[in-house]
């Protein structure tokens, strides 16, 4: 698919040569970034579609038939699982007038069927029939070559029950793009589990980097995350960078209690030692949150509604399929909500940020050189894609 970036403002290489210095004499990316629409629409282009963004989460279309359809950033896209069982992403529209094919999630016994003149196509894009096309009972034409009119497929690649999509077509490999952090998480490389208590979302009034800025970076907990930071503490943390892929913490105190009894969840095999009381959360540019721990992982996919709105698509997945039944079901409860208290604290931050960008003088701020280099990079990186 081909995309074309708008122009951006002649002034703004002076502003991006800011953001892309050392740490400690960078400041952050321009109030525009936050509040100028000119700038939301160029950054869909460069920022999301040049690069594998995060779409949704694979439990959505668990087995062959599934469909569901996402908008992204204006792209009508569906998600589906053929039957062989291979999570496709199609643009979700007939190739014939661009109808809206999906409307709903839902199951697809055998066809996608457009509901307009009924042009049907197989779960794995291929176009089937297309009736009365060549008149009244005539089911073909000689113009109308069905092998080369099936939907148009997006690049998508599933890692850690996330699923992401290069819109242009024109990214690395997405085992090239993410080979960093999947080195870095191999051990979690592995079938996830997902019951569906494991799920929420959060709707936030501000723009999807501030969301992003916030979790790379462990400085805020001791007064935004009192609970969390009474146990793991902010002395607990370390930075995790990787320069122009992903950024975050780690922490080396992580021990639940989910239960009085003293019950755990059951681990993941085979983990080095450094699992047993660690932790890491990494953002993984542009739009997927991580976290990794000895006995669950999640995912948040930000969805950038608007310029100054974003929808927090949360999903934790277990280690096996015990995890999954009755037994631990208060656990899961009990964790699903303990993560979405966390997340929650976060919200008047980015909110409060958001508003902030407003002011007419803030010049895009400072970073601590020492608590806030992982935020930095985020703003290096989305720097570096907008031209600077």
């Amino acid at each position: 698919m081909t995309v074309h970036a708008p122009e951006l403002a002649p002034d703004l290489a002076a502003d991006l040569a800011a953001v892309t210095r050392p740490v400690s004499t960078a400041r952050g990316l321009p109030s525009r970034f936050y509040v100028d629409a000119a700038t939301f629409e160029a950054e869909k282009q460069r920022v999301f579609f040049r690069n594998w963004a995060g779409l949704g989460f694979a439990k959505d279309v668990p087995e062959p038939g599934d469909a569901r359809p996402v908008s992204f950033l204006g792209q009508p896209l569906v998600m589906v699982r053929d039957l062989q069982g291979t999570l496709r992403v199609f643009q979700n529209i007939c190739r014939h007038r661009g109808m809206i094919l999906i409307d709903a999630p839902g199951k697809i016994r055998r066809t996608i069927r457009c509901p307009y003149h009924s042009w049907c196509y197989e779960l794995d894009g291929s176009l089937r029939t297309t009736p009365h096309v060549g008149g009244p009972g005539m089911n073909r034409h000689d113009a109308i070559h069905r092998d080369e009119l099936g939907l148009i497929e997006v690049r998508s690649h599933e890692w850690l029950g996330v699923v992401f999509v290069n819109i242009d077509g024109q990214a690395p490999a997405f085992e090239d793009y993410a080979a960093e952090a999947r080195a870095r998480w191999a051990e979690y490389d592995r079938p996830l589990h997902f019951a569906p208590d494991g799920a929420f979302a959060l709707e936030v009034q501000g723009n999807w980097k501030l969301a992003v800025e916030n979790y790379c970076e462990s400085y805020h907990l001791p007064w935004v995350h009192p609970g969390l930071n009474s146990y793991s503490r902010l002395e607990d943390h370390y930075h995790v960078e990787q320069p122009g892929r992903f950024s975050g913490q780690g922490t080396c105190v992580y021990r639940p209690m989910l239960a009085e009894d003293g019950r755990r969840f059951p681990e993941f095999a085979g983990l080095d030692a450094k699992w047993t009381e660690g932790a890491e959360y990494i953002a993984l540019y542009p739009n997927v949150l991580l976290g990794v721990h000895k006995d669950h992982t999640y995912g948040i996919v930000l969805e950038p509604a608007a310029l100054d709105r974003t929808i927090e698509h949360v999903a934790i997945f277990y280690s096996g399929a015990e995890v999954l039944g009755e037994a631990f079901a208060a656990m899961r409860r009990k964790n699903a909500a303990m993560w979405q208290e966390v997340f929650v604290e976060d919200v008047f931050v980015v909110e409060g940020m958001q508003r902030g960008r407003h002011a007419s003088g803030f010049d895009g701020g400072r970073f601590s050189p020492v608590m806030d280099s992982p935020t930095h990079l985020f703003h290096h990186w989305v720097a570096t894609q907008m031209g600077g």
